[in-house]
């Protein structure tokens, strides 16, 4: 069974309401239906309601299997404004969230703020800094989580990890040069999003080309100094290095290597790139020669799940990631 077939079946379980504010988009519309027709979602389209029936019609879909969201549903906006004011620690007041509940995506991001739906599933029509700029005024960072990251899941045929062919990779397009608290926040919200899709215990190492000293350097000093901090935030998590990619993956180069007491070493199931220069080769290079499946990227580091889907993705993708949202929305309650 492949890793999309065991996702769409947990999710079938507990199906969770995403709401898409894009949903005019044909590629968008046709995968929300399909997640919604097979039971892995309930889809919700967020805009002009008569429009978006309209559409699904001429499109010859079922607009039963969709629940629309008018805009200019005033009772409902009213009540969407004072359940979010009533949150704590909210960025907006009443006045400002009513004028930005004009924009199908804010009005999804407030949805999702009082649970009216589970996930946001946006960026096909609308650009990455768009999709980060109102999640952020609007979802919110987790606490002690200060920056956005990213996270893929790799399924690497003739790969024999802890996870069998799975791994977790961070960050491979979002953190251009995080610093070592914000290698630290990343490493952090890779274990917190693996825990919650796929009931993994997190193993996460921080890589270099150094292990544990082995070399020096400033990039060596910053991985480790993340580690530091990552280790004082949540001592509850298995977050170690620095490793260089063998250490951390291979048990009998980590028998070698690694000369301490590791959860991780030889074992890691998450990797921690230093920087975006590393991760954007890394992900090609296990494409390209590893001829994995590569999941993603999902953003992390929110409140909340929120998805930034490529805007080049075909249908059998974007499904796929509406599904990994869904299930990371369901886990994240379940892991409170």
């Amino acid at each position: 069974m492949s890793v999309l077939e065991i996702l769409n079946n947990k999710a079938k379980l507990n199906p969770q309401k995403v709401a898409f504010p894009e949903g005019t988009n044909e590629k968008i519309m046709q995968a929300a239906y399909e997640c919604g027709k097979e039971g892995t979602i309930i889809p919700v389209l967020v805009g002009n309601r008569e429009e978006l029936k309209q559409l699904a019609i001429e499109r010859g879909y079922d607009a039963s299997v969709f629940t629309f969201v008018d805009l200019q549903d005033e009772a409902y906006q009213n009540e969407l404004i004072q359940k979010y004011v009533s949150l704590p620690n909210t960025l907006l007041k009443e006045k400002a969230l009513h004028r930005r509940l004009s924009d199908p995506l804010n009005f999804a991001l407030v949805m999702e703020a009082v649970d009216e739906a589970a996930a946001t599933f946006a960026g096909i029509d609308t650009t990455t800094g768009d999709v980060l700029f109102s999640a952020q005024q609007i979802i919110g960072m987790k606490p002690g989580i200060s920056n956005i990251s990213s996270i893929g899941l790799c399924d690497i045929p003739n790969y024999e990890g802890s996870e069998g062919s799975l791994l977790a990779i961070t960050d491979s397009a979002v953190a251009t040069n995080p610093t070592a608290e914000e290698l630290a926040n990343i490493a952090i919200s890779a274990c917190d999003t693996m825990e919650a899709l796929l009931d993994w215990e997190p193993r996460c190492a921080m890589i270099s080309y150094s292990t544990l000293g082995s070399g020096q350097g400033e990039l060596v000093d910053k991985v480790a100094q993340a580690v530091k901090i990552a280790n004082e935030k949540r001592p509850d998590l298995a977050i170690d290095g620095e490793f260089q990619l063998d250490a951390a993956i291979k048990p009998e180069v980590a028998a070698k290597k690694v000369k301490k007491a590791s959860k991780v070493a030889g074992r890691a199931n998450i990797l921690v790139w230093s920087n975006l220069d590393v991760g954007n080769v890394a992900v090609k290079l296990i494409q390209t020669f590893g001829k994995a499946n590569a999941y993603g990227p999902m953003l992390q580091g929110f409140n909340k799940v929120v998805c930034d889907c490529s805007r080049g993705a075909p249908v059998a993708e974007i499904k796929g990631n509406i599904v990994i949202s869904a299930l990371r929305a369901a886990g994240a309650k379940h892991h409170g």
